[in-house]
């Protein structure tokens, strides 16, 4: 690997994991080589988008430990999105030792600490077989993919410029805007590229009801910073996705003693923000220059406590500070794991 020109891109690796579900129950997985999956053609999740995928990560730390990153909130997270999509919860067990499988048998491909890259992990839940009415699917497939990454944007916590969208809705109330659903991303495909062509790097959205609250990024949750305090603002919706990494960074803002918001964000209120940032598993943090939105620019003239909350979350996240979250698993081997 060509670890100096590594970046947030597909990787072939020795392979991917992958259980199925049938009769009932969980088969014991196997490792799979072959990056391509051979379904029904009317399997559930073309037709009907019976799908749900999760994002994680493991890093080469300092002291040469390979850990699982806050691991069991994405299994939580998993299976809450299986339970809303009529799917076969996978068991924390299952889901944890996939992930520990996928890293250990791909172990080559794991970036080394120096780069400080990461080895992304994609679990996905989807229903496969003949399903020709609406109905949950009679099989289904449980796999995760081991990909090599360095920072989902290549300018890393360089301030972006976004764009409000107010013509597009990023998920409906009461639907599954708070689940890792397939169906949520694809809308975005179109708004994230028309929003990139006239020079924004990503786009926010408002809520679909009344257009007056703050949401998401395309593909991070938002975060507000004011000076006073510091008080660190994010939004409180059951139409977003709650963040893995966000809730992490909120536990690491209170420990340093700032103040913690999870409250509405009024749109008017981007003018009372020190600072901007976006934050998920994918970006872990991005830092925000300007907002668009209509006639108004709201500017950020400074990333400084992104940086420092960025730089603190990073040196746990390696192991170059004390976990003292607990929130870094050591991955077994695949000799632990009884795989070899």
């Amino acid at each position: 690997m060509d670890w100096e020109r590594l970046g947030f891109d597909f990787q072939k690796t020795l392979g991917h994991v992958k259980f199925t579900w049938s009769n009932g129950s969980w088969d014991e997985g196997v490792l799979d080589a072959e990056p391509y999956l051979k379904v029904h053609t009317m399997s559930s999740a073309i037709h009907y988008g019976q799908g749900i995928f999760e994002g994680a990560k493991a890093h080469h730390c300092a002291d040469g430990v390979v850990r699982l990153w806050n691991i069991d909130a994405n299994a939580r997270r998993l299976a809450l999105g299986c339970e809303r999509m009529m799917m076969p919860v996978v068991p924390k067990q299952t889901f944890v030792q996939a992930c520990e499988w996928a890293v250990a048998a791909n172990f080559a491909f794991v970036p080394p600490y120096e780069t400080k890259g990461a080895m992304y992990l994609r679990p996905f839940v989807f229903g496969h077989g003949p399903q020709l009415g609406l109905s949950p699917a009679p099989m289904f497939h449980f796999c995760v993919l081991a990909i090599p990454v360095a920072s989902y944007y290549s300018s890393g916590l360089a301030p972006i410029d976004v764009l409000v969208v107010d013509s597009n809705d990023r998920a409906a109330p009461q639907g599954v805007g708070h689940v890792k659903a397939s169906g949520n991303y694809g809308s975005d495909i179109k708004v994230s590229i028309t929003a990139r062509a006239d020079g924004f790097s990503s786009v926010l959205y408002l809520d679909p009801k009344e257009k007056a609250y703050v949401e998401e990024f395309s593909v991070s949750n938002f975060i507000g910073i004011k000076y006073d305090g510091p008080t660190f603002v994010t939004p409180d919706t059951d139409t977003v996705l709650e963040s893995t990494t966000n809730d992490l960074l909120m536990q690491l803002a209170r420990s340093l003693g700032w103040t913690v918001e999870r409250r509405p964000i009024h749109v008017s209120e981007l003018a009372e923000f020190d600072e901007v940032a976006g934050c998920g598993t994918a970006v872990i943090m991005m830092g925000i220059r300007s907002i668009t939105h209509k006639q108004t620019v709201y500017h950020y003239d400074s990333i400084d406590y992104v940086s420092r909350l960025y730089h603190h979350y990073r040196a746990i996240q390696f192991a170059e500070n004390p976990d003292i979250f607990g929130w870094g698993t050591p991955c077994a081997s695949l000799q632990d794991l009884g795989k070899l």
